[in-house]
């Protein structure tokens, strides 16, 4: 079972490129939140903080395919550290605006966010990016299951780490820090890539990859971005429902327990998944993940009132198991999808898909919270992870015909 992670270890450089490129990714999951309390602190309105990082979100999105296809085209450890530069001074910008301009006149910091998340470093895409150009089979899967692992334990530290700064010395410092560890992030992990001889861009060089032609021509291509952005969906809905369900008992504390035991849940399925030497079978994946959501529905309110936390946390472990090791799985599919030329930009337009999805899903999980409790938003969570499935089946008929329709062509 250890032998995909014997394989990835044995692979130069893979220890410090995977490390680094996780560092530097440290700060993205605190952003948000840290945002929003340097925001409120300043305006006194989370309306305004919602309107100023939904800002920053869009020039995020914009920047992922762009950054990504920069990345296949030139040298992508100089684009980190222009970029990495580009998004701390902008954080950096973002507290000057608040400690000069009026809460009056807010409207005044929106093209700085614009400009802060335009500058967002592709160290997710590159990061991704890199594993098929250094190794292939149970190792690559490794390295995916790895990173999505990984990934999952980010987004518990980072916010306890940005909440816990937030708290001793302020929202505005977390903003800095925030500033000083994406400029430095992405400096450490561009030098891993020069250290490891990933300096210049990969596979078919710069025209190969401007020719290629649209991504979205790539069969199956579009519908594994529809999987992605309406499961994370599903995923950041779950974490809405969490929140509500907590604040209704009147101890919210208990939302970050039970997410900590979610991830904790991830982090063990995607530690073992990435010990497999097969190929992950993705449409299975989802199913559970589905499935594990919609075990949610019956034991929250209204239909189980008030609900017991421990049989919450028991689903929560369990259904958890198979988070990490379905969007390790995707990565992988996207890996195999994307010419190698082109692989940056593909990631990118993940990552893209991922913040869609997280900002249509989120009202809609809010709606229903508000209207029928967190039963009803938990269907929601679950339903958009079914709808993903069955993009995935759908992907999945779609490839199995490619091949017999190749046959045949060679026959006539």
């Amino acid at each position: 079972m250890l032998r995909p992670y014997r394989l990835l270890a044995a692979v130069p450089h893979a220890s410090n490129l995977m490390a680094f490129s996780l560092l530097g990714r440290l700060h993205m999951p605190a952003l948000a939140m840290v945002l929003a309390f340097l925001v409120v602190d300043w305006t006194g309105s989370y309306a305004i903080g919602g309107v100023i990082g939904m800002t920053v979100t869009a020039g995020q999105a914009i920047a992922g395919p762009l950054r990504g296809r920069a990345a296949d085209r030139s040298s992508a450890p100089k684009l980190l550290v222009l970029t990495g530069l580009g998004s701390g001074l902008g954080m950096a910008a973002l507290v000057l605006v608040t400690r000069w301009v009026e809460p009056s006149q807010w409207w005044l910091i929106l093209p700085v966010a614009v400009l802060t998340g335009l500058s967002h470093p592709p160290i997710t895409q590159v990061g991704r990016a890199i594993w098929p150009r250094l190794t292939d089979g149970p190792a690559r899967e490794a390295a995916f299951a790895v990173e999505a692992t990984m990934q999952e334990l980010l987004f518990v530290v980072a916010p306890m780490l940005a909440t816990f700064v937030v708290a001793i010395w302020g929202p505005a410092v977390a903003m800095l820090a925030c500033a000083a560890w994406a400029a430095l992030g992405a400096v450490i992990f561009a030098a891993a890539l020069v250290r490891a001889g990933l300096r210049e861009a990969p596979g078919e060089g710069a025209s190969g990859a401007r020719g290629a032609g649209s991504l979205f021509r790539v069969r199956g291509f579009t519908s594994l971005l529809m999987f992605y952005a309406l499961l994370v969906g599903g995923l950041i809905s779950m974490d809405l429902v969490l929140v509500g369900w907590a604040r209704e008992r009147g101890a919210p504390e208990l939302a970050g327990l039970l997410a900590m035991v979610w991830a904790v849940g991830s982090l063990t399925g995607g530690l073992v998944s990435g010990g497999f030497a097969a190929r992950p079978r993705l449409w299975l994946r989802v199913l559970l993940s589905a499935l594990g959501m919609a075990a949610l529905v019956p034991v929250l309110p209204p239909i189980a009132d008030p609900g017991s936390p421990w049989l919450v946390g028991v689903i929560l472990l369990v259904g958890g198991t198979a988070i990490a090791p379905t969007l390790a799985a995707c990565n992988g599919r996207i890996a195999d999808l994307a010419p190698a030329a082109r692989r940056s930009e593909a990631f990118g337009w993940l990552a893209s898909a991922t913040t869609l999805g997280g900002a249509l899903a989120s009202p809609l999980a809010g709606w229903m919270l508000d209207l029928s409790g967190p039963a009803a938003a938990a269907a929601i969570a679950a339903g958009l992870a079914f709808l993903g499935f069955g993009f995935v089946v759908h992907h999945s008929a779609r490839a199995s015909r490619a091949p017999r329709e190749s046959e045949q062509t060679a026959i006539t």
